[in-house]
Formats: C-alpha cells, sequence, structure tokens
C-alpha cells in the first residue's frame, strides 16, 4: 500500500465580487481556472474523499500522483464558477455543505453570502461531485453539550440524504477544527470520514478521521498554488497560521474549562 502523503486542498467561495466575510477565503474564477490547468498539465488525479480514505482503509491503490479538491460551506459560486472549470478537465471533488445554509426549506438565514439552492446541489451531484456534511448550521462543534453536537450531524445528514437521495460518507468539521469526542460522534453517527485543516498534507497514519488539508485562499499565487500542489514548503507557507492557531487553541481549552465549571458550579 502506498503511505506517500496526498494534498488536500480546501477552497471555500469561488466569485468574482466575494462580500467582506468570505473575501479571504475566495478565489476569482480566472485563478479558480488557471488552477484546475494546472492540476491538470502536473500529471496528477484528483479523486474524491471517499475514494481516498476507502483506499487507505483497504489497500487498493490510488491513480499515481492523487489530489483532492474541496469546498466547504456551499457558496453559488461552486456551482456556477467551479463546477464548469472541473468538468473541463474531468476532475473529481467533494462539497461539504452547512445544510441550514443552503437556500431553501432548511435555509437558517446563517449564509455568509450567495449560497446554493438544492436544485444546483443536486446538479453537483448529478455532475459526478461528491457531496459530503459541514453540520447543520456551522457551529464549533467541540464547545456543543453532546446532544446539540449530534443533532448538528444527524440532521445534516438526514437532509443531504432526503434532498440529494444519497446519504453523505465524508464529513468536514466547521472551522477545522475536532476533539476525540467530536470525531467519535461524527464516527458513531456514520460518516466514515472527516477532514479537518491543520495545513498539511493528508497521510494514511492520520487516520480517517482525521485528515488535513491546505487552505487556498484570494492571496494564494500561482506560484504558491504549485508548491502546495506539489507539496513542497508548506511549513513556510503556513508558519503564520500555525502560530495562530496554537494560540486558538490554548483560547478553545481555557473556554471548554470555563464552560466546565460553569456546570459544576450550577449543579451544587
Amino acid at each position: 500500500m502506498s503511505e506517500a502523503p496526498v494534498p488536500i486542498l480546501m477552497y471555500h467561495s469561488v466569485a468574482t465580487d466575494p462580500n467582506d466575510a468570505t473575501r479571504e477565503l475566495s478565489v476569482t474564477p480566472d485563478a479558480f481556472a488557471r488552477q484546475m490547468a494546472l492540476i491538470a498539465e502536473s500529471g496528477r488525479t484528483p479523486v474524491d474523499t471517499a475514494t481516498l480514505a476507502a483506499a487507505w482503509r483497504s489497500g487498493r491503490p490510488l491513480p499515481e500522483r492523487p489530489v483532492l479538491i474541496t469546498f466547504d460551506d456551499g457558496y453559488e459560486g461552486v456551482h456556477r464558477h467551479a463546477l464548469p472549470a472541473l468538468a473541463k478537465h474531468g476532475f473529481a471533488a467533494t462539497l461539504f455543505v452547512t445544510t441550514g445554509w443552503l437556500r431553501g426549506a432548511h435555509d437558517t438565514g446563517g449564509g455568509l453570502d450567495t449560497m446554493l439552492d438544492w436544485d444546483q446541489a443536486l446538479e453537483l451531484s448529478a455532475a459526478g461531485v461528491e457531496i459530503g456534511g459541514h453540520s447543520h448550521t456551522h457551529p464549533q462543534l467541540d464547545l456543543l453539550g453532546d446532544d446539540r453536537l449530534r443533532s448538528e450531524l444527524i440532521l445534516c445528514r438526514e437532509i443531504v440524504a432526503d434532498r440529494l437521495g444519497a446519504v453523505p460518507a465524508s464529513f468536514a468539521y466547521p472551522y477545522g477544527y475536532s476533539s476525540r469526542r467530536v470525531r467519535q460522534a461524527v464516527r458513531e453517527t456514520g460518516y466514515a470520514q472527516a477532514l479537518a485543516v491543520g495545513n498539511a498534507l493528508a497521510r494514511r497514519r492520520q487516520g480517517p478521521y482525521a485528515l488535513r488539508r491546505v487552505t487556498v485562499r484570494r492571496g494564494t499565487g500561482i506560484a504558491e498554488f504549485e508548491r502546495l500542489v506539489e507539496g513542497r514548503a508548506i511549513a513556510r507557507t503556513f508558519a503564520r497560521d500555525r502560530t495562530l492557531t496554537k494560540g486558538y487553541a490554548v483560547l478553545r481549552r481555557t473556554r471548554q474549562a470555563g464552560r466546565r465549571a460553569a456546570g459544576a458550579t450550577s449543579r451544587r
């Protein structure tokens, strides 16, 4: 079995004029098209999340030089702009939808920009894009109680299955972060694999519920994108992100400790 690391690219919005809330994590349609052309020229083969995880579980071979193209949240530009570029090259991809953000009967009003509707999501699925779960309302899952956590996971899974006719097998953690309790809940509610962020290459030893991704954003130039796809200089590219992530992890642990202490006090 190949143990070679695999680059998993994480996109969000693909838009010409995104709003302030999504701008930093957006890419323009022209940039996305150039990036897909570079992947095609590099000889890499895009696979979806379920294919990668199944291969690493079973020992089945992957295509030579695989890469994953993933999208979070469910922005309308994935259908309008990304799908034509993917189709041009025959590329597989995975879209992780926040079901309460998509336009339609389940919309909670939390979407950060123009979101997909369910007809567009169905068209993406019919075009071969794997549709995975990204929770129902995009909360910080590790800060939820057990009941709310399971509700977020199960409701997302049930809505995708109902609207698209296929139960989602893959999940991506909102904000890219998980805990052991969250990973266990994701597994127990029926997802077969899940993606974090981490800004590192995915490796089989990370396990199917903690596969790492690298972030593609508006400031990612084509030379930097080529390095990401080739797995070069990733630690240097995301050095600042890692520093911020460590600080944020300390803050999260402090908040969790405060919540536990408050809960213990209230029970006295």
